[in-house]
């Protein structure tokens, strides 16, 4: 039985040399801002909503209203 070597083991440290393509900071970061949907909340927000379901309760709400108001708006 032959032994297999364990090549994906995480080191202690790195070195540049080991990224041969070089490094560059924050690579895919506009790929991942542009691909996701999470919003921020400002802490006072926050604080308003104990989870995501409520946030998207209280959205849903003020879309309902708006669309109610869109009407009379254009009066």
């Amino acid at each position: 039985m032959n032994k297999v070597e364990d090549n994906d083991a995480l080191r202690p440290e790195y070195r540049r040399e080991d990224f041969p393509h070089g490094l560059e900071r924050g690579k895919y970061a506009a790929a991942m801002a542009e691909g996701s949907n999470i919003v921020r909340l400002d802490p006072d927000v926050a604080r308003a909503f104990p989870n995501s379901q409520a946030v998207n309760d209280a959205l849903r709400a003020l879309l309902r209203i708006a669309e109610r108001a869109a009407p009379e708006a254009r009066s």
